[in-house]
């Protein structure tokens, strides 16, 4: 698991072997609240299998989802830096299985090999600058913009076809800051357009997006 985590490039077997023996295994079933905002921990999770959403709500219990993390992803970067409360809440999408490692072990393996701070300062920077990116689509893109952004940026190679994969309606709705009618509505568009096949919670596009709709 942690050779193809990219926190941890660049690191010799060695290390690697050193830093299996801070780690602990955890497996959680489908729909477990992994943390909640607010909590006052500090482990970083590594994700060996499976799929949890990253999302932020208020008391209404209103969601937006910040992100859809899958295996070679990790969580929870930030409570190894401060101990302030957890920003968002983490749910499992699917039965995960995570390696865990508290702020304490951490720290004291990263005293004897402080390059990978260079590491996780790169990891920072490409979070704040894919929420910089969320934040302009939010404030000068439509929904149906919104929207086809979303499926490109979740969208992988297989078989010829660009897919995307283990998403609902209701979840690209919450990502994309509008209800899951107008979401809907958009794909049944796209659908009978020839441009995407819905087929569960798989959407596959069959070709070029129109820029507008």
């Amino acid at each position: 698991m942690l050779e193809k985590i990219s926190l941890f490039a660049g690191l010799s077997e060695e290390d690697i072997h050193s830093l299996r023996g801070h780690i602990v295994r955890k497996n959680y079933p489908r729909n477990t609240v992994v943390m909640s905002q607010g909590d006052k921990t500090c482990s970083l999770y590594l994700i060996d299998t499976g799929s949890v959403k990253v999302y932020v709500s208020d008391k209404d219990g209103n969601e937006f989802i910040l992100g859809i993390l899958e295996a070679k992803d990790y969580f929870g970067e930030l409570a190894l830096l401060d101990e302030d409360p957890r920003a968002a809440s983490v749910m499992t999408l699917e039965p995960c299985c995570f390696g865990v490692i508290t702020q304490q072990d951490f720290m004291l393996w990263i005293k004897r090999r402080p390059e990978i701070l260079m590491n996780l300062i790169k990891a920072l920077v490409k979070r704040i600058r894919i929420l910089d990116e969320d934040i302009t689509s939010l404030a000068l893109l439509d929904v149906y913009g919104r929207t086809v952004r979303l499926l490109l940026q979740r969208s992988v190679e297989l078989d010829q076809k660009r897919v995307v994969d283990h998403i609902t309606q209701q979840e690209i709705a919450n990502m994309v800051g509008a209800s899951r009618e107008m979401v809907s509505r958009i794909l049944k568009g796209l659908r009978q357009g020839g441009y995407i096949e819905l087929d569960g919670k798989r959407i596959i596009i069959k070709t070029t997006l129109p820029r507008g709709w």
